[in-house]
């Protein structure tokens, strides 16, 4: 009973004492104020005159890897001309269940990593299944926010989005922590289903233009350094950051 209150009377001390340390006046120095928590921005309903698509529900992931998705998408294409290297560092960026950032782990070889970031766990427990059976354990999933990937600064070379775009709430605070995340020489790959060509069997509210693209991407830092055309039904686009649009900003 003793040590119990000794305990509670402790406890209390440390509370009293934490609360003077932000609110008590030192000498010499003005008040201590606490920090305000920094607030979330608003969800988007649209960006630069484009309607913001709802994020794909998990219960639709088993169309993400449907077996005629290389058939429709040519998939493999498309990792070919991504320029993978052994042992880059990739964000896999709305990966899902994971049929990219498997494949993308598999590439990088084990001195590589791939950050596997999705905003539901739902999607996550699913990628971690597909480790488990497929034995990949360089591949890192990561729950992100809807405003913040919680990528680490500087470190990473491929920013892979795969029809994911389109569906961002926060479009211009997740560009700024994306690119944040780049290295210097870093890029960003984004794929989108195009706009331009109705044969595309995708709801228009999923698809972007290449002009829509680039009026958002080059007013977020970014510029195109090349394109590849040759897919089905998708736009591939890479982008690294835009040293003339640092230098108007620093200004």
């Amino acid at each position: 009973m003793f040590k119990q209150l000794t305990l509670c009377f402790t406890l209390a001390a440390i509370t009293a004492f934490s609360c003077l340390l932000i609110t008590a006046p030192v000498q010499g120095q003005e008040q201590i104020q606490q920090i305000a928590p920094r607030k979330i921005p608003p969800a988007r309903r649209s960006y630069m005159g484009r309607e913001i698509a709802q994020t794909m529900h998990y219960t639709g992931a088993p169309w993400l890897i449907r077996e005629n998705r290389e058939n429709e998408e040519r998939c493999s294409i498309m990792l070919g001309n991504l320029g993978v290297k052994t042992g880059m560092t990739i964000c896999d960026m709305g990966c899902g269940n994971g049929f990219y950032s498997l494949q993308l782990g598999n590439m990088v070889g084990p001195d590589g990593t791939i950050l596997a970031v999705d905003v539901q766990p739902q999607m996550l427990h699913l990628l971690r299944a597909r480790m488990e059976k497929e034995a990949i354990e360089n591949v890192t999933p990561i729950l992100g926010s809807f405003h913040n990937p919680h990528l680490p600064k500087n470190s990473i070379d491929l920013i892979l989005m795969v029809d994911v775009y389109h569906e961002l709430s926060h479009p211009e605070v997740m560009l700024k922590y994306m690119r944040d995340s780049l290295k210097e020489d870093g890029q960003i790959v984004l794929l989108e289903y195009r706009e331009e060509d109705p044969k595309v069997p995708i709801k228009p509210l999923h698809k972007m233009s290449k002009k829509q693209i680039l009026k958002e991407y080059q007013s977020n830092g970014f510029k195109l350094t090349k394109e590849f055309d040759k897919l089905p039904w998708q736009h591939m686009m890479f982008f690294g950051k835009d040293p003339e649009w640092e230098e108007k900003a620093s200004k």
